[in-house]
This record gives structure tokens, sequence and C-alpha cells, in this order.
């Protein structure tokens, strides 16, 4: 079937007393998926407190993760003063997938909103899915799968801006990457953790692999110790806290504080000779230059590495 990287689509209801329910999914997905899910939706946490405190704020972030070998998206909305949900005030549409491919579900995300929204009626979000589930496509030309090439979801958050903000440091990453290391991202807002957090695989582009990014990922037990049991990922947190479990990474990037650092443990891996300053000077350079595109940029890389 054309859609088969589709796994499941779920949707949460935040009403008037704040309370957050999963109110409907297809197929049933299991409890321990749910309580993860709702964890990682904008609905709760600080996250959804910081949204409802600006009273103009009327716009979620699209967000993603991955756990094991499955990759979520959702997409949230308010709801002001609707005939079809008079006591919701927030929604939360779910799409479980196979695939990375970001910009791929988020406008899968946006079209079942929308037909939420306009309503209130759970059922409607089936029709598309299955549409795309077996056909590939929705709404007529509105939606494709075969739109979507994966490689433009790869570079779609330029590495570039990385290598600008991180200057001689990126040298550390690229090297944690080219090892199969361990490498946490830190930043308090969840979008600009995304979007950097998923560029990094793009410094070992010959591999392909975005399976090695967790971009969402909490100080919580469960999470941890699903990455302890991982030998090389890239893993986003937007608690600062993860800085003291230095048992889970080699390279620590805090971008609020513009700095990159080694775990004591891992530095005897991280000895920069002469050939690392040379290709994170040209790195840097080459950021910094208008006219080398990103996928000039990520060639240039791809050759380093084989030479």
């Amino acid at each position: 079937m054309a859609g088969t990287d589709l796994i499941a689509a779920g949707l949460l209801e935040k009403d008037e007393n704040k309370d957050i329910l999963w109110t409907w999914s297809y197929p049933t997905i299991d409890a321990e998926t749910v309580e993860r899910l709702t964890r990682k939706c904008v609905l709760s946490g600080e996250a959804a407190e910081s949204n409802e405190n600006d009273a103009e704020n009327s716009t979620f972030p699209f967000t993603f993760g991955h756990y094991g070998k499955t990759w979520h998206y959702i997409h949230t909305a308010k709801i002001d003063q609707s005939e079809v949900l008079p006591k919701v005030t927030h929604f939360s549409v779910v799409l479980l997938t196979k695939d990375f491919n970001p910009e791929k579900y988020e406008t899968l995300l946006s079209i079942l909103a929308s037909a939420y929204a306009s309503t209130g009626n759970a059922a409607k979000l089936l029709e598309p899915f299955l549409k795309v589930l077996t056909s590939g496509q929705c709404n007529g030309a509105q939606f494709a799968v075969k739109s979507f090439d994966v490689r433009r979801a790869y570079i779609a958050a330029p590495i570039k801006d990385f290598v600008s903000r991180f200057g001689l440091e990126t040298i550390l990453v690229y090297t944690a990457l080219l090892l199969k290391k361990r490498v946490v991202v830190y930043h308090p807002r969840l979008p600009e953790l995304l979007r950097i957090a998923r560029a990094l695989p793009v410094l070992v582009w010959q591999r392909q692999n975005w399976n090695i990014l967790y971009p969402h990922v909490d100080v919580d037990e469960g999470d941890l110790n699903d990455l302890k049991s991982m030998s090389t990922y890239v893993a986003g947190f937007t608690d600062a806290a993860v800085e003291s479990r230095a048992e889970i990474y080699d390279i620590f990037v805090n971008v609020p504080g513009n700095s990159v650092s080694v775990a004591g443990h891992a530095k005897e891996s991280f000895g920069m000779g002469k050939i690392h300053k040379d290709i994170a000077t040209q790195m840097v350079q080459q950021a910094a230059d208008d006219s080398v595109s990103e996928q000039l940029f990520i060639k240039e890389l791809a050759v380093k590495r084989r030479n």
C-alpha cells in the first residue's frame, strides 16, 4: 500500500477544567504509548502554561519525536467559542509513523486538524487517514506522499546555522557522530530544540541515518533508560537538569550558552589534532560564505570524510 509508513492516528482534548483526555485513536494505541504521547504533547506541562499565559498566543508548535522504531508527530490547536466543541479549549491530533519526515506529516496533520475543528467529529479524521494509507494521497492534490522527498526533510534544517553558531566547537559534534558516540542537545524552547537537533545527522550525510535522532526526550527514568540501551544517538532535551546526567552523553550541546562540552569519561576519544582543526576551520569558513549553499556545504563535508 502507498501509505504504509503510517501506523496510527489519535486525538487528545483539553477541556475547560484543564483535564487532558485521549478521546480517539485508529487503530487502538496501547496505554503505555498513550501515556507517553500525552506527556509529549504541548497541552501539558510548562509548554501549555507558557502558551496559556500569553493571551494573544493562539498558535501552538508542531512537534515530533522518536521512540523505539516509531516516530510521532503532533499538531495542537486552540479552540475559541466553537459550537461543535463547546467544552474543548485545545486539541492535539497525533500521527504514529515508521519514518522521519516532519514536513510531510505537518501537512497531513493540518488537514486532519481542520476536519476535526470544523465538525467536532473524530470520525472525520478516519477518512483522510485511510485514503493516505491506501492510496498515498487525500483531499485531491492537497496532500500526496510522493510530493515529500525524504532527502528534503534531511536538509530542511540548515546545518550552516549550527556551524556559524558554535564555530570551531562544531568539530566535537562532528567527531562524535563519526565515532558513533552520544550527543545531547539542550534548549528550553521545544521548537528551537527540534530545529537544531534534526540538523545534526547531516554532519554524517553519507550514512543518511536519521534513526539516531531522538529530538524530544524527557529527564524521566523511562526515557533515560531507553537512551542507556543505545550506543549512539542525538537526543534533545528542554530540561536543563539533563546536564548533570553525564552518564547519558559524551558530548553536551548547550544551545542558550553557545557551548559544546565533552563529558569527563569521554575526553580520551576527543583529542583534537591538526586534521581536526583544519576541518573545523574549513567548516566555519564555508558556513560564513553566503555563496556556499546548504547542498554544497554538505557535499564538501562528505568529500572530507572520504578523503
